[in-house]
């Protein structure tokens, strides 16, 4: 357009630039964290300095931009004194404790969850229980870090075949109906003998503190 021999410009205006949350439930764990974190009286960078994570992946995780491994997650657990469960269960939209003394039912498409790139895990109740019950998918053929943690732990493969790393009790191969128990403590890491996808019921131990 041209005004008095001067040519208006019209610019417009960028669109707003995209939320890089990835879901709601990534946001809330996110806010979970830091929350828990600022009640410790803990930085990001000294939160970093505990997990062995870098403070950028920490500001990107509490901000919801990005989904923890669970080997992160229970990083993080045990720098703020809180459990992957909990971490996980904050993500579910507003979820009181359960009752005391009645039936919940959870259907296949709800409950809490936290997806990372090689799987994904879902809580299986609702709630303060006497245990933590958990479905757990993946198909990485590789191990990852060792989990170590006090509770003692029931593991159930539904579907497909694990690789279980026991550290000092070696490895072994778990098929379907397989089971494995093992006490708190004990170093243990899994993974698909072949990229395939297994599928298991995890059954932790819930601690009076926790």
């Amino acid at each position: 357009m041209r005004l008095g021999g001067v040519v208006a410009v019209t610019v417009k205006e960028a669109d707003p630039a995209p939320s890089r949350v990835v879901d709601e439930q990534s946001e809330r764990v996110g806010a979970r964290i830091r929350e828990l974190r600022r009640s410790r009286g803990l930085t990001l960078v000294q939160l970093a300095g505990r997990t062995g994570l870098s403070h950028p992946f920490l500001s990107q995780l509490e901000r919801g931009h990005t989904r923890p491994s669970m080997v992160s997650l229970d990083r993080i657990a045990k720098a703020l004194g809180s459990t992957q469960v909990e971490l996980i269960a904050a993500g579910a939209p507003g979820l009181p404790d359960a009752e005391s003394g009645r039936a919940d039912v959870l259907r296949a498409g709800e409950g809490a969850r936290n997806q990372f790139p090689n799987g994904e895990v879902r809580l299986l109740t609702r709630g303060r229980r006497a245990f933590d019950p958990i479905e757990w998918t993946g198909t990485s053929p590789e191990f990852g870090d060792y989990f170590r943690h006090s509770e003692d732990e029931f593991v159930h493969v539904v579907g497909g075949a694990l690789l279980l790393d026991l550290e000092k009790d070696g490895t072994v191969r778990l098929d379907v109906g397989d089971s494995v128990y093992y006490p708190g403590g004990t170093a243990h890491r899994w993974c698909s003998p072949d990229g395939s996808r297994f599928h298991l019921v995890v059954v932790k131990q819930k601690l009076e503190n926790a």
